[in-house]
């Protein structure tokens, strides 16, 4: 059974301009180069080349779309997975020492969002800078992002009991 999940993509407006300029820029070699029948750039490739580049960065564009971060709290563990990028990573409740909700900086802490390894643990996170700092029986830290910190750590706490004072 499930508790809790949430499912969070990267969909922040400042990424996909950043990710659709070389798509654009790409699409504007291939109109030019096979609709108005002028090369594009001094080495231009062939037609077919280009057609590849263009289909290469849109398949890798929609892959990008599509990939999730899922977390939910089950019976047993917490579960946190990155669909289309990684296997789902499993935290039983036996290994979880503590746990709370944080305000991070991705950057400074973890250098971004995704599956990442900072200073302070493992974090996976997709955007924002809210999550769940999680302390595992071995030492480690991970950080779970969340849109929804307080009500993950909610039912964590439902689920494997209280913070150990």
């Amino acid at each position: 059974m499930v508790y809790f999940r949430e499912v969070q993509q990267f969909r922040q407006p400042w990424l996909w301009a950043i990710l659709l300029a070389p798509m654009l820029l790409c699409g504007y070699g291939l109109y030019r180069q096979l609709v108005l029948g002028r090369p594009w750039g001094n080495h231009p490739l062939p037609s077919q080349g280009l057609l590849v580049v263009n289909a290469l960065v849109l398949l890798m564009l929609g892959w990008l779309y599509a990939v999730r971060l899922v977390t939910e709290v089950r019976e047993d563990e917490l579960r946190v997975h990155f669909v289309l990028l990684w296997r789902s990573k499993k935290f039983p409740w036996r290994d979880i020492r503590s746990f709370r909700a944080v305000t991070y900086r991705p950057l400074a802490d973890y250098g971004g969002w995704g599956i990442r390894r900072g200073l302070q643990g493992w974090a996976y996170n997709v955007s924002g800078n809210r999550g769940v700092e999680i302390e595992l029986t071995n030492g480690e830290r991970v950080l779970v992002g969340s849109q929804r910190p307080e009500e993950l750590a909610r039912a964590i706490e439902e689920r494997a009991g209280p913070v150990p004072a």
